[in-house]
């Protein structure tokens, strides 16, 4: 039984009801009553930091996909969200461990020194991969599952990423935050930080040929103990 807090009175919507509905729908009122129950008590601007459309567009992408998922548990809205001492709106998990063995996905957070190898490179490709036609409609897979590698295959970029890169560095902390995000006060501690490192690569690499010499990817095998190199 799930209690519906969002009208004055506390009715009750039967599960047996829920079942009855379709997948989205389903998802939909399960993601409305997790948002209402956590946050009833709290002002509509520190919703702002919640992403209820895209956590409504990822269950709709999952029912739409040939894949099947077991969904134990969403860490979504209130369940994903810690607060500092400032009242700012802070994501608990930040990313997911795989294990590529059973494909189960845990959430985890990583910290700078945890994170996969080329992490500058892999952030510049998918801001810039959709102005390059050899990218169109595909996905950036990066490891290779059988060999244990990271393949970061090549990505152009233009001049126009170079401009966008040099305003960017231009703006402080909270611009940056402002107009780089979509959600703004749920954002980790580090992500203007990320996003100057990224402004920084392109200012000093502006020709994408630097970066991938003969549009060759960049390959990073690991070693023993963990961590990577590059082939």
């Amino acid at each position: 039984m799930i209690p519906h807090l969002k009208s004055g009175s506390n009715p009750f919507l039967a599960l047996d009801f829920l079942r009855m509905l379709p997948f989205r729908e389903r998802m939909l009122i399960l993601l409305n009553f997790v948002q209402n129950a956590n946050l009833a008590n709290r002002s509509s601007a520190k919703l702002d930091g919640y992403s209820y459309s895209l956590c409504a567009k990822i269950i709709e992408t999952l029912r739409d996909r040939n894949e099947k998922f077991q969904i134990h548990t969403l860490h979504v809205l209130q369940h994903n969200t810690r607060w500092d001492p400032d009242g700012t709106a802070l994501p608990i998990f930040s990313g997911f461990v795989v294990e590529t063995s059973t494909g189960s996905i845990i959430p985890a957070s990583f910290d700078r020194t945890s994170r996969c190898p080329d992490e500058i490179v892999r952030r510049i490709r998918v801001t810039a991969c959709y102005r390059d036609p050899n990218w169109d409609g595909r996905l950036l897979e990066t490891y290779d599952t059988k060999t244990d590698h990271f393949v970061i295959a090549p990505c152009t970029w233009s001049t126009h990423q170079l401009y966008i890169a040099m305003a960017i560095q231009e703006l402080s902390d909270a611009e940056i935050l402002l107009r780089c995000s979509t959600s703004p006060s749920a954002e980790s501690p580090d992500f203007v930080e990320n996003e100057r490192r990224q402004c920084d690569y392109l200012i000093r690499h502006p020709l994408w040929r630097e970066t991938f010499p003969h549009k060759q990817p960049r390959i990073f095998q690991r070693i023993e103990g963990g961590s990577w190199v590059k082939c």
